[in-house]
């Protein structure tokens, strides 16, 4: 039986319950965060202590970053038709158990393959992690719940450098894994008594296991070749043929989609405007965020000579902000929608990076003007990294939570690592240490986040879901 139309004004009561929820699954993010962004600052240690080169140890960052975007999909899925609950704490549990497998590593093989077993379990919590807390949300509070979300990983990309250096100071590098066990361990004590379970009510549980094997397939070999044209080149003929075959295999996977009663991906959320409009617009915006970070990272360090702490200490405003601002823009979006906060969000950004384009040079100017000009960055992510997820689901019904979030991460994952190649790609396009490259990159960010805001305000529906789930009612 269809649930009955909206009328009146939205709900707004959120029981105490849902809050403490939302604590253990926003706990589980911060972790994630974290463990992510201190793994860069521990690598100079890792490659000394393991006795390995800085190649064979990328492979600690980009097995993971495969792992988690081929499993997104089928993660959301499985959440879905058999529970989110259900499926979260294992995900916990394993990503516990391939954090201490990491911090214990005897050799640089064996902890990258603790790292894709941790990457294993991250895929899972995050796929289920917003799923799990948001049926206890009424529609018209659920893009304040996911912006405290986003604000907790906009402190855990803060804290993760610091924490990484603090903990490597006084112990080593292979406390930022192990500190994740505990953590964990609290949160399987926690979960169960707080976390409710829901799933799909119309899944039978017949999953299309040929479809998942394909999808997983595809998004596995894109990122590949993706995060290998960082090696080998973006015009080297094995990128190419990784990538083409990644793609060929996903027109396979949409045509048993079609067909399937409980497929990987579910094109029926496509109808929905604000959920397609989200997955489109967040491919340009992925296309600029994280090498956007990575840019200014390299910038600080490599070409004016900052040291890391210095280099932390400068990157650190613009996440404060937006952690700051993030519960903020969720709550605006509830009441008014989603399309101008995520399109001023998208300009604040792009004026940001222009800014950098057009004011920075070779000379130093840390505090003067890259700080400055981060703040106004920082607003832009405050206004944007959480909203995106709140304005894909908001319109889509509780029970395909799992595999719609899935879906616009998997999309997210895939944009960051080929944004990431490209920027690498104009960075380097100087035979020289100079300023070109790093505005050729800026201005490639710019252009992506500018596109992003025109497809966001020109596509996305006006109101907020409760506004146009009572025009659908009527």
């Amino acid at each position: 039986m269809p649930p009955s139309p909206p009328t009146g004004p939205p709900e707004t009561h959120v029981e105490r319950h849902a809050w403490l929820a939302l604590g253990v699954a926003t706990l589980v993010t911060f972790l994630i965060v974290v463990d992510i962004s201190a793994v860069n600052v521990a690598f100079p240690t890792m490659t000394e202590d393991l006795d390995a080169t800085r190649s064979e140890l990328s492979w600690v960052v980009s097995g993971y970053n495969i792992t988690v975007g081929a499993l997104l999909l089928s993660a959301g899925r499985f959440a879905d038709s058999h529970g989110r609950r259900r499926v979260f704490l294992p995900g916990v549990a394993i990503f516990a158990l391939g954090s201490a497998l990491s911090g214990l590593a005897p050799t640089a093989g064996f902890l990258i393959a603790a790292r894709v077993l941790q990457a294993l379990g991250g895929a899972i919590t995050m796929a289920a992690s917003m799923a799990v807390v948001l049926p206890d949300f009424p529609p018209a509070r659920r893009s304040t719940a996911i912006g405290f979300m986003g604000a907790t990983g906009g402190l855990g990309a803060v804290a993760g450098p610091m924490l990484g250096s603090l903990l490597i100071d006084l112990f080593s590098w292979r406390a930022i894994f192990l500190i994740n066990v505990p953590i964990s361990v609290l949160i399987l004590v926690l979960a169960p008594r707080l976390l409710r379970e829901s799933s799909d009510p119309n899944a039978t549980g017949n999953i299309d296991l040929i479809g998942v094997l394909i999808g997983t397939a595809s998004v596995a070999l894109v990122m590949f070749g993706i995060v290998q044209s960082e090696d080998w080149g973006i015009s080297d003929l094995r990128v190419w043929v990784l990538v083409a075959t990644g793609l060929a295999l996903f027109p396979i996977l949409i045509r048993r989609s079609r067909t399937h009663p409980e497929p990987l991906v579910n094109l029926d959320l496509f109808r929905f405007r604000s959920f397609a409009s989200t997955n489109l617009s967040v491919v340009f915006y992925g296309l600029a965020f994280t090498s956007g970070f990575l840019v200014n990272s390299l910038l600080l360090q490599d070409l004016w000579g900052q040291s890391v702490r210095a280099t932390g200490l400068a990157l650190a405003p613009s996440p404060i902000i937006s952690a700051l601002v993030s519960p903020v823009s969720g709550s605006i979006a509830d009441r008014f929608g989603h399309r101008w906060v995520l399109g001023i969000g998208s300009l604040c950004l792009a004026s940001s990076y222009l800014a950098y384009a057009v004011f920075l040079g070779e000379t130093p100017e840390v505090w003067s003007r890259f700080v400055p000009f981060s703040l106004l960055g920082g607003v832009g992510v405050g206004l944007t990294v959480a909203t995106w997820t709140s304005a894909g689901l908001s319109d889509v019904p509780p029970a395909n939570f799992g595999v719609a979030g899935a879906t616009f991460n998997t999309v997210r994952q895939m944009t960051y690592a080929l944004g990431i190649s490209v920027a690498i790609t104009l960075v380097a396009t100087s035979d020289v240490l100079d300023i070109s490259g790093y505005r050729l990159a800026w201005i490639w960010n710019t252009v992506c986040y500018a596109t992003c805001a025109a497809v966001v305000m020109v596509t996305f529906p006006s109101g907020s879901s409760h506004d146009r789930a009572v025009s659908r009612a009527g």
